[in-house]
Order: C-alpha cells, then structure tokens, then sequence
C-alpha cells in the first residue's frame, strides 16, 4: 500500500484525476495548489524553478597525472634460498652467532666459481650461509636450476652436519674415558637449581620447632571409637561453659597429650584442664 503523506494528498489528488479516477475535482483542490503546504521536513528548502537555478556546467574528467618514479622491487636469489632455508630448518636460527664486525670487509674464500662443486670444500662444519652459497653458486656457475641446487646444497649440509655431530660425541665419550670432566651445560645446570630449592624446603619442614609440634597436638581434635564425630551439637556445650564462667587456660603445655581409651568416651585426656571441662561435666550431672 502507498504511503500517504499529508503534504502531498494535493499531488496525489492531481494524479488521480489525471488517471480518470477521480471525475470530478475536489473544492479544495484549487486553493490547496494555490497556496501548497510546507515540504518535509519544515527545514528543507523549497523547490526552485529553473528561472533561478543556476545552470549545471558539463562534467570535465580531470587531467590524469603522470605517476612519479617508484623504486622497483629488489629481489636477490639469495634472500629467496635463505628464507627457504630456515623454513626447513628453523633451529638452525637458534645457533649462537657473533654481530660484532671487524674494520675490514670478511675477504672471499679462495674456492667459489666454477670451482666450487662440493660443499666439502669450505669446512666439515658447514654455516647455514655456507650452504645458501653453494645453492646460488650451483645455480649461477653452474646452470642448475635453482630447485635442484638447493636440494643438492641442503642434501650436502646435512651429511656434513651428521657426521660432525656423530664425531663430537665420539670425542666427548673418549675425553671422557681418559678422565676429562665437563662444565654443566644448561640443562644440568636447571637441575641443580631444582634440587637445591627442593633441599632448602625439606630442610625448612624438617626444622619445626618442638613447642609448634606441642601445639599441634594441643589442637588435636581426639575422638574416640564409637564417638560420633560429625555430631552438631549446635554450639550448646561451649554456651554452657561460656555461662558457668569457665576461662581458657593459654599457657605452655609442658605435658604430652594421651589418647583418649576406647572403651570410655567420656574420659578426658590427662593433660591439664585448660577450660575446666571435668568441672562443666560435674556442674552438668548435679543438674
């Protein structure tokens, strides 16, 4: 259904008749045209006629600019073996390294070019950037391509790198034989931390004093056989000694706390009677 608002029933009233659906035109039609209410909203201004509009001017594209001089990406083939490298190998980034630099430029290794064909022949111990040089090298002298050479150059690292591992050990073991002693590397180290704290806080447990182990004895809840221990009493025992007087005794207890026997569960510990429960007992039976 159309939405009818109430400025706009003069309009409406004119598209009607113009429809043939209205024959004849309302009184008010004529003196609504002439004097037509106020648009909405009450703020909005008034339709203008082109008598006073100014004229619209033709819509001009703007010049297009000329882009300036950007500077084109720089990609080396090295930047691309060295971030597979570590993705294949992420603890190698985990190997300690030195950032100090030297006053001169680290001089080129005397085997690279063409003759560089083994990654044997700069060291047994071979550095990540080691082998991200062979790979460019296979690549560049050697016109592999550069899949391949990376996986000749990584297949070559890691032999190098197992058979010094398996040496090290070797060596370690044999060191070892002939007597040699090692400094505790990180992981014993943490070890020996934890057991230290460990010792410290049996020896603190081991250290309690004799009057705090008096006193726990003395607060020992005793409860004999037979003897509901989960009893609510609602607290009418201790009214009872509140109301005859009686006053807890706080002093040192010098005396070990017995047992209480099995067979009588009435029967107080023979300790001293620190809030005089046998005579609240003897007040309770002459009552």
């Amino acid at each position: 259904m159309v939405r009818r608002i109430a400025s706009q029933v003069h309009q409406q009233a004119s598209r009607l008749m113009r429809a043939d659906y209205l024959k004849q035109r309302p009184a008010w039609h004529q003196a609504v045209l002439d004097h037509p209410p106020l648009p909405l909203p009450a703020r909005a201004p008034p339709p203008r006629t082109s008598y006073d509009t100014p004229a619209k001017k033709p819509h001009v594209l703007p010049p297009k600019r000329t882009p300036g001089p950007r500077p084109l990406p720089v990609a080396y083939v090295e930047d691309i073996v060295r971030r597979q490298f570590f993705r294949d190998h992420p603890f190698e980034s985990f190997r300690p390294r030195s950032l100090t630099e030297g006053g001169a430029v680290e001089e080129e290794h005397r085997v690279r070019g063409k003759a560089w064909t083994r990654l044997r022949q700069r060291g047994r111990n071979p550095l990540p950037e080691d082998a991200v040089r062979f790979a460019v090298s296979l690549h560049e002298n050697h016109q592999l391509p550069l899949t391949e050479a990376y996986e000749t150059a990584i297949a070559q690292f890691r032999s190098l790198r197992s058979e010094h591992h398996v040496a090290t050990r070797f060596a370690a073991q044999e060191a070892a034989a002939y007597g040699a002693t090692f400094a505790p590397g990180a992981v014993q180290a943490g070890y020996a931390a934890e057991e230290a704290v460990i010792a410290a806080r049996a020896a603190k447990e081991d250290s309690i004093s004799e009057g705090e182990l008096v006193a726990r004895k003395r607060w020992r809840a005793v409860v004999g056989r037979g003897q509901a221990s989960d009893e609510w009493t609602r607290g009418e025992a201790y009214v009872r000694m509140w109301r005859d007087g009686a006053r807890p005794d706080y002093s040192a207890l010098t005396e070990p706390v017995l047992e209480v026997k099995q067979n009588n569960r009435h029967e107080v510990a023979s300790s001293k009677d620190y809030m005089d429960v046998r005579q609240g007992q003897a007040r309770g039976r002459r009552a």
